[in-house]
């Protein structure tokens, strides 16, 4: 099954070395290096948007564009942007909040029948709600 990745992953993949990682951050990059060579990692552009967001040099924002190019933008259409306002509306009428962006990558991901990987708590307030897939590192 493919895994949407979430921003805060990529970063730490991507913008962190190893030495500055606690060991489960490493357990945590591990498996996205994992994931990348199964072939089952996928990325949503409003997500490229927020890694490449805020790099201080041009020089970094070619470097990582050039490594975020490997993977192609996840499809969205039209019923993901509905759905996901959809799901807002949902999680709101429990008392859960959350960013448009977050609710966007739930929509897609449930869309495709993908898992969704993030290490932010919001995703696990969101799935009490919403019939989302979470994807698990043991």
């Amino acid at each position: 099954m493919n895994v949407l990745v979430d921003t805060p992953l990529w970063s730490l993949l991507l913008r962190r070395t190893v030495v500055d990682l606690s060991p489960r951050e490493r357990t945590l990059q591990g498996r996205v290096s994992e994931l990348i060579g199964e072939g089952r990692v996928r990325i949503a552009g409003p997500v490229r948007q927020e890694i490449l967001s805020g790099v201080r040099y041009e020089s970094q924002l070619e470097k990582l564009r050039k490594v975020l190019a490997a993977f192609g933008d996840a499809e969205i259409r039209t019923i993901d942007y509905e759905n996901a306002a959809r799901m807002s509306n949902q999680c709101r009428s429990q008392g859960i909040q959350g960013s448009t962006t977050d609710f966007l990558l739930c929509a897609i991901a449930l869309h495709n029948n993908w898992e969704l990987f993030s290490t932010d708590h919001d995703f696990m307030h969101f799935s009490r709600v919403l019939q989302i897939r979470l994807h698990k590192v043991d």
